[in-house]
């Protein structure tokens, strides 16, 4: 099991809308992947740069894991995502070192990917997601 490599940024956003507008504006840039993941209450637009992608969320209920982010927050980025070969054995592995997830066992994500989410206790401050597949 390993890191593969930084799969994407999330950023949250108080509207897709405008952040496709200012990837437009900016970078002359269109979302090549939207996406609702009704399991997180958040729409996705998907920007790809390189071997990565930018993929910013817009919250479809202010209880929802963004929603309450942009309310203590505001907007800006919200978690790095690693690319994993084997999310089963990655989990497992960080479960039994005693690591505070936010998901024990991968679930199902946005491209039809299995993620799960390290406690950003656990890493310093920032929001570690672990993706596989898709």
């Amino acid at each position: 099991m390993q890191l593969l490599r930084i799969n994407h940024l999330g950023i949250a956003a108080p509207g897709l809308d405008e952040a496709v507008a200012r990837m437009a504006r900016l970078f002359g840039m269109a979302a090549d992947h939207l996406e609702e993941v009704p399991d997180q209450k958040v729409k996705t637009a998907f920007f790809p740069v390189g071997e990565s992608t930018l993929e910013f969320l817009e919250s479809t209920d202010p209880e929802g894991p963004i929603g309450k982010f942009l309310a203590k927050r505001g907007p800006g980025l919200h978690h790095v995502c690693f690319e994993v070969d084997d999310i089963d054995a990655m989990v497992a592995h960080l479960v039994a070192q005693g690591v505070r997830m936010i998901d024990a066992q991968p679930r199902p994500g946005a491209h039809g990917c299995r993620v799960a989410f390290i406690h950003p206790a656990e890493t310093g401050g920032v929001l570690m997601e672990l993706s596989q597949g898709g």
